[in-house]
């Protein structure tokens, strides 16, 4: 079974909504969100200021809107979590009794935000500087002005309960974007290794290994 949003006329390459995120519930697809609900190629440039979407995959149904290039929803404890990457804000989408939704802003962050995961009471939320011409003239670039701050690249984690950045993680250089942010359970000296690089020539895993899917030489 394929599946489209139901304002899609035909699934081609042509990014013309730029869907760009799914929760999952219980093994299935639940939400996904989309930049806009365009039906034209490229479309969804036209509309991040407020374009928008969430939609129940099951209904087939957009149930909230008005968003600015949204990302990365997660159902944590109940609650549909999403990063409204065009204010900078984490917030949660507030249904009502005909299942219509409102997104709620909790914390602001300073970047465009894209990857959500949770532990318990803690959100990890990945930021990125905003690529220039292409993310540029959103909401964020005055929040920003407002509070003195420049957007950076990273990882934010924020206290559920407080509302606040408890901690943080700041990457500076050459790289400017984070796509995604994940919990491994159980893994204690994570790293990312490059292919190519000397890393990578010399790490070796082994059978039973936590983690490992396979045996690998060095």
């Amino acid at each position: 079974m394929t599946w489209k949003p139901e304002f899609i006329s035909t699934l081609i390459d042509e990014d013309r909504c730029h869907l760009n995120g799914l929760a999952m519930e219980n093994g299935k697809p639940k939400y996904v969100t989309a930049v806009s609900r365009s039906n034209t190629i490229d479309g969804w440039r036209d509309r991040r200021a407020n374009g928008g979407i969430v939609m129940d995959v099951a209904r087939n149904e957009i149930v909230c809107e008005g968003l600015s290039m949204p990302h990365s929803p997660r159902l944590h404890e109940g609650q549909l979590w999403l990063l409204n990457s065009g204010t900078g804000d984490l917030g949660t989408v507030e249904f009502d009794r005909a299942g219509n939704g409102t997104f709620v802003p909790k914390v602001f962050c300073p970047g465009f935000l894209r990857g959500l995961s949770f532990s318990g009471n803690l959100a990890f939320v990945g930021l990125s500087k905003p690529r220039h011409k292409r993310f540029e003239g959103l909401a964020l670039d005055q929040k920003l002005k407002e509070a003195d701050s420049e957007a950076w690249c990273g990882v934010q984690i924020i206290d559920l309960d407080k509302g606040s950045c408890v901690d943080w993680f700041r990457i500076d250089g050459s790289i400017g974007e984070v796509f995604d942010v994940a919990i491994l359970p159980g893994a204690v000296c994570p790293m990312a290794v490059p292919p190519m690089s000397d890393e990578a020539a010399s790490l070796i895993t082994y059978d039973g290994m936590p983690g490992a899917t396979g045996t690998v030489k060095a």
